[in-house]
């Protein structure tokens, strides 16, 4: 006559922080002899107390049949805890779930609609195959029931035994089909949100009940029922084009006199991705131009609007439609530039794709320069389509919010797409977009920095007429750009690789060739990465040769003997190909750097098609698979050789894909060592 409360239980809990563990233990032993009792009240309070204490990660799977017997209990306060307890914690598996049908059964059919409407609420939550397969009958009565509470349930717990029980549903949809017509709006509610949750899955399933979903979008008056109507239309136009134009006037309706955000929304959505907008206005008619202007209008009360969630909303509308009607979302460029300034970064992100859809060849400089500045870099380069580079200025940026990495480097991809698109069809100056990829170089953080390097390289490749500005540019940028270790996210790491190589390429063109070979040949140059340490070693050679050409033999002299001193800083390096490169570079004959060095570089590069190699015959007495010396007979097999896999169908097999032996290893050792 003393036991815990529930209540008790939570006080002794809290206060004692201290032995917690110790005085949880002491009254799980005394809730183990409470649920032996034979007082079911007593029963049902251990029970309400082994809940609160599994919510605390204290199992109590030893109790479930002492579950079931609360749940029996005549007293509906009990059977609520024991109904409460079981939703908790029986899971599919659980052994006493076979005990519970005729429980349930027995339940469901109380002259009681609480006792009914528990045990509805418990076989939701512990509906299993079998369950559903055995109750199935008593809930297809049950959608009858005289209380609209009852069958409006009953409609909710059937979609959970659909889950669980998939054959259920083509027994029991004729009669949920019925329950469309339901006198009472809740039921049909909730039989429309079932439906709505089934399409999800296969949605042309559906079309039958078209004309009854029609009837209900033009007559009913509950905005969420109609916004569940709306999306299921949507899911449904696509598997029925005529549905479209019939839809159109009921939808183009509610758009005019709906206060309700939410419905608005819905049916603009639907609007846009239910076929009822032809693209580019292909075979439209005056009421799909006046439908389209009205979704417009209604979509920049979102843009618009101060609710942050609503702007989204409007945002990602617009972006729906812009590829049907590009032309009407340009129209509403100034306020999508607006929200670039938002605090809210998913705001800014879809105003950012938006843009990037309304940027032609008249607009892409001031679209460009407008997110430069979003990108914290320390100028805009601002230039006429038609200007020479003397007449390109530059022009300090207004000060801007620092944004973080992700939105930068976000900002800053979206730049390079928007001006390589087609090619670099829109891009009339390319000067200018030297410019700004140099810029973009000095964006802090950024993740697509290789990207720069990549455009870099195929615009000085592709366009001749700019690589006078270019080396102009890079060779500004290279002294700019201090060097980084490999593990630094900074950007210059990958754009120094492009900027070594187009200087080294187009060497002639440098002005002041010896200040450049100076900044190739930092000390601090040896924390680069492999890849980029080599290709600086390689435009070495060629900006050494090239200087070889225009100076003096003094000149050229003293230039070789610093050249040679600056590159011993690279012997520490572990890199293979950067030691062989230097290795080259050191035994290259300098006495005749003016008479046949030059000759290696001689001949304009072009740029190849990636396919262009296959295309090229082998010739005669190539043979690519030899060996070109004994020496490098270690590194080869015959092809008769026993092998695994695949590589015995290659003619030549490097012995780096078999198991080495002692043998092979004392090779190779006596072969690098002499």
């Amino acid at each position: 006559m003393f036991e815990k409360s529930l209540t008790d239980l939570i006080r002794g809990i809290r206060a004692n922080k201290r032995n917690e563990e110790k005085y949880i233990a002491q009254c799980l032993d005394e809730i183990r002899q409470e649920v032996k009792r034979n007082d079911v009240d007593i029963k049902a309070n251990a029970v309400a107390k082994l809940a609160y204490l599994h919510t605390m990660g204290y199992s109590m799977n030893w109790a479930s049949f002492h579950v079931v017997e609360v749940m029996s209990s005549p007293k509906f306060v009990n059977k609520r805890i024991g109904y409460a307890a079981a939703a908790q914690t029986f899971r599919k598996d659980t052994d006493v779930l076979m005990l519970v049908t005729n429980l349930i059964k027995k339940d469901m059919s109380s002259n009681s609609y609480l006792e009914a409407a528990q045990g509805l609420h418990g076989l939701a939550h512990i509906v299993n195959a079998d369950l559903g397969r055995d109750l199935l009958p008593d809930l297809m009565i049950m959608l009858n029931h005289s209380r609209p509470y009852i069958r409006k349930r009953v409609i909710l717990v059937l979609f959970r035994v659909f889950s669980m029980y998939p054959d259920a549903l083509k027994i029991a949809f004729p009669r949920l089909r019925e329950k469309l017509d339901d006198p009472d709006p809740s039921v049909v509610s909730a039989a429309v949100n079932v439906i709505c949750e089934l399409a999800r899955m296969n949605p042309k399933s559906y079309l039958p009940l078209a004309p009854q979903l029609y009837g209900l979008l033009t007559n009913s008056s509950n905005n969420w029922m109609l916004i569940k109507i709306v999306k299921l239309f949507a899911a449904l136009t696509p598997f029925e084009p005529r549905l479209a134009k019939k839809l159109a006037p009921s939808i183009t309706n509610l758009i005019q006199t709906t206060t309700a955000m939410s419905l608005l929304f819905e049916c603009i959505q639907t609007v846009i991705t239910g076929g009822m907008i032809s693209k580019d206005g292909q075979d439209s008619d005056d009421a799909e131009a006046l439908l389209v202007k009205l979704c417009v209008s209604k979509l920049q009360l979102f843009v618009v609007h101060q609710d942050q969630n609503l702007k989204y909303l409007g945002l990602h509308a617009l972006g729906k439609l812009q590829p049907l009607r590009p032309s009407v979302v340009l129209e509403h460029k100034t306020v999508i530039i607006q929200c670039l300034e938002d605090s809210d970064i998913s705001i800014r992100q879809r105003a950012l794709d938006l843009i990037c859809g309304m940027v032609t060849k008249e607009t892409l400089i001031p679209t460009t320069n407008r997110l430069m500045k979003h990108i914290d870099t320390p100028k805009v380069w601002s230039a006429d389509v038609g200007a020479t580079p003397a007449q390109n200025v530059r022009t300090a940026s207004q000060p801007n919010t620092a944004f973080d990495a992700t939105y930068r480097s976000e900002v800053v991809e979206r730049i390079l797409k928007i001006c390589s698109a087609d090619m670099y069809a829109n891009v009339g100056n390319f000067d200018w977009y030297i410019r700004v990829l140099a810029d973009l170089a000095h964006t802090p953080g950024i993740s697509v920095s290789s990207k720069i390097g990549d455009q870099l390289m195929e615009v000085v490749a592709r366009v001749p007429q700019v690589r006078p500005t270019a080396v102009a540019v890079l060779s500004k940028l290279l002294y700019e750009l201090p060097p980084v270790a490999p593990s630094s996210s900074n950007a210059s790491t990958s754009v120094l690789f492009s900027i070594a190589y187009i200087l080294g390429e187009h060497s002639s063109l440098l002005s002041d060739a010896l200040e450049t070979l100076k900044n190739l040949m930092h000390r601090d140059n040896v924390k680069l990465d492999a890849h980029v340490q080599s290709t600086y070693l390689q435009s070495i050679l060629k900006i050494v040769v090239s200087v070889a050409r225009a100076e003096d033999w003094e000149t050229v002299a003293e230039v070789v003997s610093s050249a040679i001193a600056c590159l011993l800083r690279f012997e520490m390096t572990a890199d293979l190909e950067v030691q062989e490169r230097l290795l080259e570079l050191l035994k290259a004959d300098y006495d005749h750097v003016r008479t046949e060095l030059p000759q290696l570089f001689d001949g304009a590069l072009n740029p190849v098609a990636p396919k262009a190699q296959k295309k090229v015959p082998v010739p005669e007495g190539l043979l690519l698979d030899t060996p070109t010396s004994k020496k490098d007979q270690l590194f080869y097999l015959p092809s008769n050789s026993t092998t695994r896999g695949k590589d015995a169908e290659i003619d030549q097999i490097p012995i780096a894909t078999l198991d080495f032996d002692l043998r092979n290893v004392s090779r190779l050792y006596a072969m690098i060592v002499n």
